[in-house]
């Protein structure tokens, strides 16, 4: 389930890209396929063995060029163990969100981004995630959970106040609002027949992707896309105030 649309980001063979909150490489392994060089960086260990795992077995199955890297990283995204300007492109899929110091974080995604590169940010949208914590506590007060919700202007104002130009905004995952609106009325931990009913629903979009959930999700997702994804440049050249 990709949040980020790669032919936007522009993502191709040999360039490296790292992967911020990687969480279970869903976002690696596809640019892994593409031939770029990717390190995968996370606070979890378990998560990051898990991404290992499925790396080596799309090796492998011979699912990514023979040049093509893959590596992951344990590593706080508030002091990244990069070199200043070390990557092409830079994703961040649904981690700010759970970050209490963003700014940090923020910061370092601009630092360890080469002048020219493009980096793609997402977070849930407001008011999706904002009917998510009016049903339920449980959904966000949690160790690890959601400490904030971002409005978009909001989020591409702290990128920018770093140097990193918004591009364009993109909504996605449409589908998955109502799940998570469903889970929140009746229990984050309750299994309720609703929700494992709707559940199958999105397992069948993933997999089979069939025409009418496509199209429903295409027509539904600037309206109620459960994730806002900011699209950035760093400029060549470094802006100064004032000048």
């Amino acid at each position: 389930m990709l949040t980020v649309d790669y032919e936007r980001l522009d993502v191709r063979a040999g360039m490296r890209v790292l992967d911020l909150g990687c969480g279970e490489g869903r976002h690696t392994f596809e640019a892994y396929r593409r031939g770029a060089h990717v390190v995968a960086v996370d606070i979890s260990a378990k998560d990051l063995a898990t991404t290992r795992q499925w790396c080596s077995a799309i090796e492998l199955a011979g699912e990514a060029p023979a040049d093509a890297t893959a590596n992951a990283v344990r590593g706080d995204l508030r002091h990244l163990p990069f070199p200043d300007a070390s990557f092409d492109r830079i994703i961040a899929s649904e981690v700010l969100e759970h970050i209490p110091d963003d700014t940090a974080a923020i910061a370092e995604i601009e630092r360890v981004l080469k002048p020219g590169g493009l980096a793609a940010v997402t977070v849930p949208r407001w008011w999706p995630e904002r009917v998510c914590w009016a049903l339920s506590d449980q959904y966000h007060a949690n160790e690890g959970g959601h400490i904030r919700i971002y409005k978009a202007d909001e989020l591409a104002g702290k990128l920018a106040a770093v140097g990193l130009t918004h591009t364009g905004t993109d909504h996605a995952h449409a589908l998955h609002s109502p799940y998570w609106w469903l889970k929140c009325a009746v229990g984050v931990e309750r299994d309720a027949a609703v929700v494992r009913a709707y559940h199958k629903l999105l397992v069948w979009d993933l997999t089979d992707r069939p025409l009418v959930t496509r199209l429903a999700e295409q027509v539904l997702n600037p309206v109620m896309g459960k994730s806002v994804v900011l699209y950035l440049r760093k400029d060549k050249v470094a802006a100064h105030v004032g000048s």
